[in-house]
């Protein structure tokens, strides 16, 4: 007899699953009836499980995958916690992100531990059980709602065991504790006027035959279905009328609670959870799309970067971006510029017509003069700049041999054995969840080499960080393995960079040698506003609560915009 899976006190499961084609929208589509749960006063959370191999999308190339999200313990994720949490305002854990890797990982563990006592290692039952507990996992927060997303399309040989789990799931937490919803690509054919659902049928026909029966059938397209496919798709896939949804192309991806409380989703999912009858408060989310649609303003910001051919490459940062222009009510223009193709000589040419210059994140020498390049022109011609994470080593870079005349400065990820490395790569810090040091070896491999997460930062007053921040200590998340050598701190202070944040007291330190502190923001004095930090802001701003580096920058964006203005009717 199969042993039953251990309940929750109360957790529901909402399981969703995407067919046809790939980048349906299963992660907004889930992120948007999550939101409309939430509404409702339930204490809701997510989870996505990724097919692929990777142990997490840590190394994988932005190019391909899209950005990294990093939550607040440390995960390396995809790009859907992003999502997740935007639209849920609450934070995802380790526990919301789990891969094929990650889990074949585990049960090797175990088998090499001899916690299957010599047994055959199987997919069925032991690959099923752990994504069955990973998903369980999530419980342990006294959830009401968890809402799994089931990455990749049904009928990929990668999906199969975490189908297969799922499909245990519900008959192990029993009747009324899971439902699946199903999102489908619904194609319109404006030859013949009509839309087309055998798609839709035969990837119904692909789930079931592993025997799941969606409950909810959603399908995405470009225009709202007609009754009559509507009625087909429930005929021919067995689901109710009223389970058949519409999830139709939006410009503003905020306008998807409203659309499908409108289309009545969130409804009919608490009609078959029970999970009462409260409407959902939505008014924030159309406070939120009525603001954006009355945006009077705009302001441009040139992104120059290494991985924007890719526009999920970047997803966070543009959001936070245009979460900062709607506390200004602008709207955000972005430029993108490829940071292999700017040079000292054309890049005036490519950004004098923006109002502020950012630059993002990333890894490796490709395009590191060209950021170069850029912060020099954002510093001698006083436009409005933020430097993230690598773009806060650039500055520090371009500081060191244009101003603080250090002409070799560099950083030891590009140049590994050059003497004035302003740039150098961590060797160990202490983990602020355990308060032990943890070392890292420079051999260690790249998924294992980087300060990750959330870490603490003393914001200095007087400074345009605290202006924006308006508290002496903040927490931020990171990602990076290279960081600001402590060794320039004095030269480059003389020199006139200003060391705005920085990493608290070290607990485990001896007083009579104590360690320098980990630089986190530096600025100028005498700029507009020139800031940089060494965290990833982005990965904390929402549509709700922009972030303030965001709001700041773009406020400054704006001042420039209107000086550059001026000076065109002077």
């Amino acid at each position: 007899m199969r042993k039953r899976a251990a309940q929750s006190p109360r957790a529901k499961f909402i399981i969703i699953t995407g067919g046809v084609l790939s980048s349906l929208g299963k992660g907004l589509t889930a992120a948007a009836l999550g939101a409309l749960l939430k509404a409702k006063g339930l204490k809701v959370s997510m989870q996505k499980l990724d097919p692929y191999l990777n142990l997490d999308p840590g190394t994988m190339n932005p190019h391909q995958h899209g950005e990294v999200y990093v939550t607040d313990d440390g995960a390396e994720t995809d790009l859907d916690l992003g999502h997740y949490e935007r639209f849920l305002d609450t934070p995802m854990t380790r526990r919301s992100s789990y891969t094929a890797g990650r889990i074949y990982s585990q049960v090797l563990s175990k088998e090499r531990r001899g916690d299957y006592l010599g047994g055959t290692v199987q997919v069925i039952p032991h690959v099923t059980d752990e994504v069955k507990a990973a998903i369980l996992s999530m419980s342990e927060d006294e959830l009401d709602v968890v809402l799994v997303e089931v990455g990749g399309t049904v009928g990929d040989i990668e999906s199969l065991p975490f189908l297969e789990a799922v499909r245990q799931l519900k008959g192990d937490l029993g009747r009324g504790r899971c439902l699946f919803i199903h999102l489908s690509y619904l194609p319109y054919l404006p030859t013949s006027g009509e839309f087309k659902s055998k798609p839709t049928q035969h990837s119904v026909k692909e789930l079931r035959s592993i025997g799941i029966q969606p409950d909810i059938i959603v399908c995405r397209g470009a225009l709202p279905i007609s009754p009559e496919s509507k009625a087909k798709i429930a005929l021919f896939c067995d689901v109710s009328l009223d389970a058949v949804f519409t999830a139709v192309d939006v410009k503003n991806i905020y306008e998807l609670p409203l659309k499908l409380h409108a289309e009545g989703l969130e409804k009919k999912v608490s009609k078959l959870l029970s999970l009462g009858r409260q409407e959902p408060d939505i008014s924030p989310w159309r406070a939120l799309v009525e603001r954006q649609a009355r945006l009077s303003k705009t302001v441009s910001i040139a992104i120059v970067g290494k991985y924007g051919e890719l526009m999920d490459s970047y997803k966070s940062l543009k959001e936070a971006l245009g979460h900062g222009g709607l506390a200004h009510e602008a709207k955000v223009e972005f430029h993108y510029f490829n940071a292999e193709e700017v040079r000292l000589d054309n890049v005036e040419k490519l950004l004098k017509h923006d109002h502020g210059v950012l630059v993002p994140g990333g890894f490796g020498q490709r395009g590191i003069e060209g950021m170069i390049g850029a912060v020099n022109y954002a510093r001698t011609r006083r436009i409005p700049f933020l430097g993230i994470c690598l773009g806060l080593q650039c500055a520090v870079i371009e500081f060191s041999r244009n101003v603080a005349k250090i002409p070799a400065a560099n950083s030891e990820e590009f140049r590994p054995n050059c003497r004035d490395n302003v740039i150098f790569r961590m060797t160990g810090w202490y983990d602020p969840n355990t308060g032990h040091r943890a070392q890292r070896d420079p051999s260690d491999d790249l998924g294992g080499s980087m300060r990750l997460g959330s870490y603490p930062c003393q914001v200095a007053p007087g400074t345009l960080a605290m202006a924006a921040y308006g508290a002496p200590l903040i927490h931020e998340r990171h990602r990076h393995r290279f960081e600001f050598n402590p060794r320039f701190i004095n030269p480059l202070t003389k020199a006139g960079l200003v060391i705005s944040g920085q990493g608290p007291a070290d607990p485990l330190e001896n007083p009579a040698h104590p360690r320098p502190k980990l630089v986190e923001i530096v600025e100028l004095a005498d700029h507009p506003w020139f800031v940089c930090c060494q965290f990833h802001p982005e990965f904390k701003s929402s549509p709700m609560s922009p972030h303030p580096l965001f709001k700041a920058f773009i406020g400054a964006a704006l001042a420039e915009r209107g000086k550059m203005e001026g000076s065109k009717k002077g």
